[in-house]
């Protein structure tokens, strides 16, 4: 399996169960995954992006059999554009992460769309955190909302050949732009956070299932939750390889053809 959505380090607020990276590579293999795209936590909060990085690649190294780095870039920076081709030329990593909510920038910006055009020069996936906490349980001092996704259809087809994944988007994708993001083929998204009985089969009802992705969110989320979302969705061997595996190869292979 291959799980397109996993962090490591520690989360700002609290301590995660499996936050120490040994543990969580034992408890994904354990799980089945047998690859982890894998971003930090400390790039929401910290300024040194281009550290966050460097230590970022230097823990997935360590599994590096099972750990995919992808690196972090905050649009609000001066040397953001440095940090993309540091993930690329530094410590070649297949994608980046961004977390719009906590860098205090909107996907209408026009440094999202030149990130967009570095991300396809590189061929890095480019991967957008959308929601990190449900709005219960966040800090009352850190309360961030969900990306908002309204343009973001618009500027993917003005960009067809960089490859966008949404994380953890199922709580805030309202049907309208779900169904605009469906007809744009570089638009891929994991369920880490897709609820409720049968919610795999409904959303790919709504979206193409060719581009659903398999992601647990980890160590916030636990490992088993979205396999086991997978069996009760009861896709058949067929569907359920494609989203465990080979979608995301078929991602993989789309941005660096």
């Amino acid at each position: 399996m291959i799980d397109t959505n996993v962090y490591l380090s520690r989360w700002p607020c609290r301590r995660l169960p499996l936050d120490e990276t040994a543990a969580l590579a034992d408890t994904l293999r354990a799980a089945g995954i047998n690859q982890a795209w894998t971003g930090s936590f400390d790039a929401l909060l910290h300024k040194d992006i281009a550290a966050v990085n460097s230590r970022l690649a230097a823990a997935c190294a360590k599994a590096a059999d099972l750990l995919v780095p992808f690196g972090a870039v905050n649009l609000t920076l001066p040397d953001w554009l440095d940090d993309v081709r540091r993930c690329r030329e530094q410590h070649n990593m297949r994608g980046i992460r961004l977390h719009p909510n906590y860098h205090d920038y909107t996907i209408a910006d026009p440094r999202f769309t030149e990130l967009l055009d570095r991300a396809a020069e590189h061929q890095l996936i480019v991967q957008i955190a959308v929601r990190m906490e449900d709005d219960r349980t966040q800090h009352p001092l850190l309360r961030v909302p969900a990306v908002d996704l309204a343009p973001l259809s618009a500027i993917l087809k003005s960009h067809p050949t960089v490859q966008l994944e949404l994380l953890n988007s199922g709580r805030d994708m309202t049907p309208a732009v779900l169904r605009l993001l469906a007809e744009c083929p570089n638009a891929w998204l994991d369920f880490a956070m897709s609820e409720g009985v049968g919610g795999i089969g409904q959303l790919s009802s709504q979206f193409p299932f060719e581009r659903i992705l398999l992601g647990t969110y980890a160590p916030m989320f636990s490992v088993e939750s979205s396999p086991l979302k997978l069996e009760e969705s009861e896709l058949g061997n067929a569907l359920r390889e494609r989203v465990i595996r080979a979608n995301a190869e078929t991602l993989a292979r789309a941005a660096r053809p």
